[in-house]
């Protein structure tokens, strides 16, 4: 293969840093989870769901934005050695196991949107499996990598739900095929040398020592033919070899210079990008626009598709603060009489303070708000938020609180089976006001 110029290698980096921000910031997550053993957020290695059972706190940290609606179940599986088939039971409510790929693409969903409520046995099958699916099977979901995440999500009603959440969640179960038939289990997989996950490789050359790691759980695909193509001739061909000191020191620079670019133009395109239209979802509903696939995982690693779930926020108030800042003004949210989030299960708004993008503490442990809020109070058909770090004094104020930190914020709104109205724009957001 001939070896790149300076400029060649400088684009390449940048397009493929675009490109495997997904799978790297899918590892920092599959890496404490699925790999190290000593982290508290190990769930317990490869073809294993560990359940939460009630809503996230502030003490949760597993992923940035994380939804206080829906507890998680999380599993990750190995499908090199067989597929595996994820058993689910008979569900009262809204659920969504989504299974997605190495690069964050979605393989598929079963829940209620897409399956629907009965029970259900579905394989998942990795790349090059050509085998049968057995009797009983009721569908079968192809992953182009062999690695695949689940971020399993089933709602709950309150504190009063959780035994019925949690009898819900222990039913949902993960299998080999092997042992799903009754049959002889195939000779197991050498197991790799996971690289230990660090928080400065995002920003160096090291970026592309754990992509071709990753690569080589991740066939090429033909739409990625020519940028992969492009990654080997930098020595990023999925080796798990790639060594940044046997790079010539101008196309070294070169790399570092592409990194600085790709990193810039994501900062770019998240400044505006204020709704979750086109973020998440397949391999074919990304195509090949890897930045807006780049800013979901930015925004919200593992966010549900629109059509699933549509996410949206302020990245500024009515006055022009970007972020807005409760440390400076109070806000307010109202939505007119009929104008409420039009949702097929439920809808809610989440704070999250800023730059981690975690919840927020406060005195009466409220994160969100939303339809399924006790207590809110709603005189004429609409409904008005009260955003501010202080607890209003005036009682009905207090009641449609939304406590945010002493600080910068963001507060994401979710829609569980949007309506048409908010998938086509008709519906829209009404504006962060600052309270005068």
């Amino acid at each position: 293969m001939p070896e790149l110029t300076v400029e060649e290698a400088r684009s390449a980096a940048a397009e493929g840093w675009t490109w495997g921000y997904a799978l790297l910031q899918n590892y920092r997550t599959m890496y404490p989870q699925a790999v190290d053993q000593d982290d508290p957020r190990y769930v317990g290695g490869f073809g294993r769901f560990r359940h939460y059972a009630e809503p996230f706190t502030p003490a949760n940290t597993d992923v940035v934005t994380p939804n206080n609606d829906t507890p998680y179940s999380w599993a990750w599986l190995d499908l090199r050695a067989e597929p595996y088939v994820v058993s689910v039971p008979a569900v009262d409510r809204y659920y969504v196991l989504p299974l997605h790929d190495l690069d964050t693409s979605y393989v598929g969903y079963v829940g209620a949107r897409t399956t629907g409520s009965e029970a259900g046995d579905y394989l998942v099958a990795g790349p090059g499996w050509d085998g049968v699916a057995p009797e009983g099977v009721t569908g079968v979901l192809r992953a182009a990598t062999f690695l695949v995440g689940i971020l399993g999500r089933t709602s709950v009603a309150g504190p009063d739900d959780v035994p019925a959440l949690r009898d819900i969640q222990e039913r949902y179960r993960l299998r080999p095929l092997s042992e799903f038939t009754g049959t002889g289990a195939p000779p197991p997989v050498d197991e790799p040398v996971w690289p230990v996950w660090r928080e400065e490789d995002l920003g160096t050359v090291e970026f592309f020592t754990l992509l071709d790691f990753l690569l080589q759980f991740f066939p090429i695909l033909g739409a990625e033919r020519e940028l992969r193509g492009r990654l080997a001739a930098l020595g990023v061909r999925g080796s798990g070899e790639f060594e940044p000191a046997a790079l010539k020191p101008e196309i070294r620079a070169a790399v570092e210079e592409g990194i600085e670019d790709a990193r810039a133009r994501l900062e770019e395109a998240k400044k505006d990008a204020a709704d979750s239209t086109h973020w998440f979802g397949t391999r074919a509903e990304h195509g090949t626009d890897y930045l807006t696939r780049a800013v979901g995982v930015d925004k919200g690693l593992y966010g549900l598709p629109a059509a699933e779930a549509w996410y949206a926020g302020w990245a500024r108030d009515d006055q022009g603060n970007r972020p807005p800042n409760a440390a400076t003004h109070d806000h307010v949210i109202r939505f007119a009489p009929g104008a409420l989030p039009p949702a097929r299960y439920f809808w809610s708004a989440t704070m999250y303070r800023l730059p981690e993008r975690l919840l927020v503490a406060n005195e009466i442990d409220r994160y969100s708000i939303g339809d399924r809020t006790p207590g809110l109070v709603d005189d004429d058909g609409g409904l008005t938020l009260y955003v501010r770090k202080d607890r209003p004094t005036d009682p009905k104020q207090a009641a449609n609180w939304l406590p945010a930190p002493d600080g910068p914020f963001t507060i994401a709104i979710r829609v569980y089976g949007p309506d048409a109205s908010v998938l086509d724009g008709s519906w829209s957001l009404p504006a962060l006001s600052v309270e005068t």
